[in-house]
C-alpha cells in the first residue's frame, strides 16, 4: 500500500515522496535492466553450449580415427593439402588473368565515358602504377583539397593529382587551374602538379595560367597516348632539379 513521507532539500523546500510498502517475506525485485542482462547472459552460455558440444565431439571421432588409421589420416591430410595448394593456385591464375584483362581494358580512353568521379580516380591510378609510379594512393573525397591521388615518381618526387572526370563537350577552365595550384604545393607539397582529365582545357588562359603556375596539364589526347603506352608522353612529366657536379678535391 502507497504512503507518503515529506522531507526537505538543501535549499530549503519540503517535498513530498510517495512510495510503496512491501509485503512481509516478500522478495526484492530486480530491476529490469539486470533482469534482462542475466536473461542475456543465460541465453548467451546456452549458445555457447549448443555451439561447443558438436565441435568436442567432432575432435574426439578425429583423434579415435586417427589413432585406430594412422596411414588412412596421413593420406587424408596429403589429399586436403595437395587440394588446398591448388585450390590457391587456380585463384592465384584467375586473379592473374582478372588483372590482365583490366590493364587490356585501361589501356582505351574510351572507357573512361562511362566512369564516375571516383571510378576515374581509381583508372588513373592503375594507369600510374603500370607506368612505375611508386605509393600511389586515391584520396578522393570529401576534405581531400583537390588532391585526388599522390605518388612517387621514379626520382622521388611526390606527384600530386586533380582528376577531372567531364563529358566531352566540357572544358577545364582557369577557375579550377587557380584552385589546384594554391593547394598543391603548400598544403599537400607537392613536387609535380597534375591535372588530368578526360575532356580538354580551355584554350588560353587556362593553357597559359597552368604554364605559369607550374601545373602539368593532361587532356584527352595526351591521356589516351599515356595509357596505350604503358608511360607518359615526352614531357609530361618536367624534368627534375640538376644534380650540381661534385669536384674533386
Amino acid at each position: 500500500m502507497p504512503y507518503v513521507r515529506s522531507h526537505v532539500r538543501k535549499n530549503g523546500a519540503r517535498v513530498r515522496a510517495h512510495y510503496r510498502r512491501r509485503r512481509p517475506g516478500a522478495a526484492r525485485r530486480r530491476p529490469a535492466a539486470r533482469r534482462a542482462a542475466g536473461r542475456r547472459s543465460a541465453g548467451s552460455g546456452g549458445r555457447y553450449f549448443l555451439w561447443g558440444l558438436p565441435a568436442v565431439v567432432l575432435v574426439a571421432i578425429v583423434v579415435e580415427f586417427v589413432q585406430r588409421h594412422p596411414y588412412w589420416a596421413a593420406f587424408l591430410v596429403i589429399l586436403l593439402l595437395a587440394a588446398g595448394t591448388a585450390a590457391a593456385v587456380a585463384v592465384s591464375r584467375h586473379r592473374a588473368r582478372e588483372r590482365v584483362e583490366q590493364a587490356e581494358r585501361d589501356r582505351t580512353i574510351a572507357v573512361t565515358d562511362a566512369m564516375s568521379g571516383a571510378e576515374f580516380e581509381q583508372w588513373f591510378a592503375r594507369i600510374l602504377e603500370a607506368s612505375g609510379f611508386r605509393d600511389v594512393q586515391v584520396r578522393g573525397g570529401s576534405g581531400d583539397r583537390g588532391a585526388d591521388i599522390t605518388a612517387r615518381a621514379s626520382d622521388g618526387r611526390r606527384v600530386v593529382v586533380q582528376c577531372k572526370r567531364h563529358s566531352l563537350n566540357h572544358r577545364v577552365g582557369s577557375a579550377a587551374i587557380q584552385r589546384f595550384a594554391g593547394t598543391c604545393r603548400e598544403i599537400h607539397q607537392g613536387e609535380i602538379c597534375m591535372i588530368v582529365t578526360n575532356g580538354f582545357f580551355t584554350a588560353g588562359d587556362g593553357v597559359q595560367l597552368a604554364g605559369q603556375l607550374g601545373i602539368t596539364l593532361v587532356d584527352r589526347r595526351v591521356l589516351e597516348k599515356w595509357a596505350w603506352a604503358g608511360a607518359p608522353p615526352t614531357g609530361v612529366i618536367p624534368p627534375g632539379p640538376m644534380a650540381v657536379p661534385r669536384w674533386p678535391r
